[in-house]
């Protein structure tokens, strides 16, 4: 009997204590629903940009060559700085120019002399002829004189022409010796940058040698490639009427520079041209754009990133990028429906638009995404939503 009633009293005593714990836990409220950030998502308009490396160039390149031969005797620049059309650069000793110089202009003077005593001769045989004629008509005197002066009328007018043909001849050459003579001052041919010298006061250059480049810069060139793909989809989109032509020069699609420091040149740029052929090498083709460069802030060898407008995606759904999921490679975002319960979501997703994420489909607008605490969630949770005053506006920038 004892073991009975022990057993009897152990059991009453198991189920008092399992009545007090259900008792407990019914007791403890529920967590509260975990405070989340939504963002709407927005439909409109927006442009989906390219970005490419670029390289940066003069404008206009100018390489300085010495037209005559000589030795270097000063230096007129200073390297680096800014060089208008005709400054002088260099100059070559211009000694035996001066000499070859006033040679010719000696020379054209014995041809003018000599013109001088050909016209007098040669009037003074036309008196003759003109005199003799009528003598010899009137056999006054021998034809033979008069045929002497006739002869010697036509050997002055040849000796007329030849002193002409010799003033020109000198006259062309004292026009070649003035330019040799000016060409001993090296000059700059356009307005820009001057670089540095690449030979030294005291050394023999000629024709073949380079002095030094003078760059316009501004403005200044850009070059960058795309790919043949890229090309094809712009010209493409540009041929049915959905796209910008990016490819056409004077192209009203600005070209945005991002230099070397991440920062952003204040200025636009435009499209020169694209280049006549795809490189069969690399599969590229080359389009040149031009920056205003005011100061000359850019200079020729850098390099930066340009980013241009290549399309217009018309009704783009958009939401922030980080409301954007990534699972072995299917992409999901948590939406938050009218009873504030989470339903996560398969999206597929195109292009991204700065800080936004061009949703191509699984999204409806106005459906509220979790911009913040995703990490909180699962599907069929319910949320506290709140608006996310920091999710990036829909510029589509």
């Amino acid at each position: 009997m004892k073991l009975r009633d022990c057993a009897i009293v152990a059991l009453a005593c198991a189920a008092a204590l399992l009545e007090g714990c259900a008792g407990s836990q019914a007791g403890v409220p529920p967590p509260p629903p975990p405070d989340v950030l939504v963002t709407p998502v927005t439909q409109k308009d927006v442009p989906i940009y390219g970005n490419w490396v670029a390289t940066l160039d003069g404008y206009v390149n100018a390489i300085i060559q010495p037209q005559v031969s000589g030795y270097l005797v000063e230096q007129k620049y200073r390297e680096g700085s800014f060089v208008h059309k005709g400054d002088v650069l260099f100059e070559i000793d211009p000694r035996q120019f001066q000499a070859a110089l006033d040679q010719t202009r000696g020379q054209l003077a014995q041809a003018r002399a000599l013109l001088a005593q050909a016209q007098a001769q040669l009037q003074l045989a036309i008196i003759n002829v003109k005199r003799d004629t009528p003598l010899a008509e009137a056999r006054a005197i021998a034809h033979s004189q008069l045929d002497n002066d006739i002869q010697a009328q036509a050997q002055y007018e040849a000796q007329v022409k030849s002193a002409q043909a010799s003033i020109q001849t000198y006259e062309a050459a004292v026009e070649q010796a003035e330019l040799n003579l000016d060409f001993t001052h090296v000059r700059s041919l356009i307005d820009g940058i001057a670089g540095i010298a690449t030979t030294q006061i005291g050394n023999l250059v000629g024709p073949a040698a380079v002095l030094t480049t003078v760059s316009q810069v501004d403005p200044i060139k850009v070059y960058f490639s795309i790919s043949e793909q890229e090309y094809l989809a712009l010209a493409g989109r540009v041929q049915s009427g959905r796209g910008l032509d990016l490819l056409r020069a004077n192209s009203a699609v600005p070209l945005q520079l991002t230099l070397a420091s991440e920062t952003v040149y204040p200025h636009a740029g435009r499209i020169v041209f694209a280049d006549r052929q795809v490189n069969s090498q690399t599969g590229t083709i080359r389009l040149v754009g031009a920056f205003p460069n005011p100061g000359n802030v850019l200079r020729p060898g850098q390099f930066g990133r340009i980013r241009a407008a290549t399309s217009i995606k018309r009704g783009a759904l958009l939401v922030p990028q980080r409301a954007v999921a990534e699972l072995q490679g299917r992409y999901q975002v948590a939406v938050v429906g009218p009873d504030n319960r989470v339903s996560i979501r398969s999206v597929q997703v195109g292009d991204r638009v700065g800080p936004l994420w061009i949703i191509e489909s699984g999204l409806k607008p106005g459906e509220r995404v979790i911009s913040e605490g995703t990490s909180k969630v699962n599907d069929g949770t319910v949320v506290t939503p709140k608006p996310d005053a920091g999710a990036p506006p829909a510029t589509g920038q």
